[in-house]
């Protein structure tokens, strides 16, 4: 796994970000934003945010790195929501 950037969210529980390459022929934004909690009990939950790219890991790692914990929590909560709203 690449860099991780460890946070907590609005209720305090603790989050990893980290970069996800796509397995695709196409190189032109193939990493994108994914989220996981930071315990055992849930490792399986992984949320994926497409829409926020990078085009290398270099750049990925850096953008995770100096991302505010402000803006981290909104793109969590962006991806909670959708996994909420896709989930029965």
């Amino acid at each position: 796994m690449n860099e991780v950037r460890r946070f907590t969210d609005d209720e305090g529980r603790l989050w990893r970000a980290f970069a996800v390459a796509e397995s695709t022929g196409d190189y032109k934004g193939r990493f994108y934003l994914a989220f996981s909690p930071d315990s055992d009990s849930d490792a399986s939950e992984e949320l994926h945010l497409p829409e926020v790219r990078w085009n290398s890991l270099d750049t990925a790692e850096r953008t995770l790195r100096t991302m505010s914990e402000v803006e981290m929590r909104r793109r969590l909560r962006s991806a909670l929501g959708r996994h909420r709203a896709a989930v029965p």
